[in-house]
């Protein structure tokens, strides 16, 4: 199989720089790229186990509330050139755990729930699932 030159896939430190502009020289080189991605030139696939590990480190080491994680990042999802594994699934995902005091993890797999049989012994993951 060919590589895909054209679509960069990105690790969650990449994102992270860009966000939150703690090291310059990373960001510089972070912006760079978003901005090739929003242009056009470029194109970004994320997937989401670096979404959750994003929300992990926004939240757990900079105390990032949940809300503007969510706002943030489904706002980084919705530009032209940025690509997401499961992006229905993500957005629905972020809705709930902007709403509901559960894991990222957790309300992923609420959100998969919409879609497939999701089973799991989490009291709160089931009672999710049988709220929608």
């Amino acid at each position: 199989m060919p590589l895909q030159k054209n679509i960069i896939i990105v690790d969650a430190n990449i994102i992270l720089r860009y966000l939150l502009r703690d090291n310059e020289k990373f960001y510089k080189e972070a912006e760079a790229l978003f901005n090739d991605a929003f242009s056009g030139k470029k194109r970004i696939l994320i997937m989401y186990s670096i979404i959750a590990e994003v929300v992990y480190v926004l939240l757990k080491l900079y105390k990032v509330s949940r809300k503007e994680i969510a706002e943030v990042l489904i706002e980084l999802m919705k530009i032209k050139g940025v690509k997401v594994q499961d992006k229905e699934i993500l957005l629905n995902t972020f809705k709930m755990f902007k709403n509901k005091n559960l894991d990222f993890i957790d309300c992923l797999l609420c959100a998969y729930s919409r879609k497939y049989k999701v089973m799991s012994f989490d009291k709160e993951v089931n009672k999710c699932i049988k709220s929608l």
